[in-house]
């Protein structure tokens, strides 16, 4: 995780460790909670290591040399889990992607019906990207990895970070996706009243330009 930047550290894996155990607290304690099937249970040790290396073989940080595909297999299996552990893991954190989710998004639908865990993991992920832990890491992204300017990060959240909350999985994800999107529109507004003032500041230095140029003008006339 060192060779990351600040918006995919260590506090990112802990706090989607977090979430993720609060969110299957919460379905342990109602078993009817939408979103995981009834007739399966959450093993805690399969969502603990699904949130804690879901990012291992994330493809914006991968060499050209390394396989997603089996790395966090191949880490599990190096520390001695067992073959079935490591790759049930391995399946889970392959599926927590959103762009992989919008490109086949019955493929996400199957795999939960065969891991429920996939679930609290990609929504406690999810639920991490949104919020003002959200915004937070947007920008840090933004500026780390990208050429984009802070309102290309602010048209980030406008068509992705707030269509995070209809793609959560769990009724606990839902709840804390309400409320976290809620601050992010309360941003939102603000971001929009503040960055006005860039429009009277362009007023501005148009109107200085155009005084400058006439100024030209009439200096020229008078040498003449």
């Amino acid at each position: 995780m060192n060779k990351l930047d600040g918006s995919h550290d260590f506090n990112h894996i802990k706090r989607v460790v977090g979430i993720a155990h609060l969110i299957s607290s919460s379905i342990t304690a109602s078993p009817t909670t939408d979103g995981i099937p009834n007739t399966q249970k959450l093993d805690p040790t399969v969502v603990t290591l699904g949130a804690m290396l879901h990012d291992v073989g994330d493809r914006k940080y991968l060499e050209p040399e390394q396989d997603p595909t089996i790395q966090v297999r191949d880490l599990l299996l190096s520390f001695g889990a067992d073959t079935d552990l490591a790759e049930k893991v391995q399946t889970i954190c392959l599926g927590v992607s959103w762009n992989a989710e919008m490109k086949d998004p019955a493929h996400v639908v199957n795999l939960i019906a065969q891991y429920p865990e996939l679930a609290v993991v990609q929504d406690a992920d999810r639920l991490d990207a949104i919020g003002a832990v959200g915004i937070g890491r947007v920008f840090t992204y933004g500026g780390a990895k990208t050429t984009r300017d802070m309102h290309a990060s602010v048209e980030m959240m406008d068509w992705k970070l707030f269509a995070l909350e209809k793609t959560m999985k769990t009724e606990p994800g839902r709840k804390m996706a309400r409320e976290a999107t809620k601050r992010m529109q309360i941003f939102r507004d603000w971001w929009a009243e503040e960055v006005d003032v860039e429009e009277v500041g362009a007023s501005v230095l148009e109107r200085a330009v155009d005084v400058e140029s006439s100024t030209d003008i009439i200096e020229g006339d008078t040498t003449e």
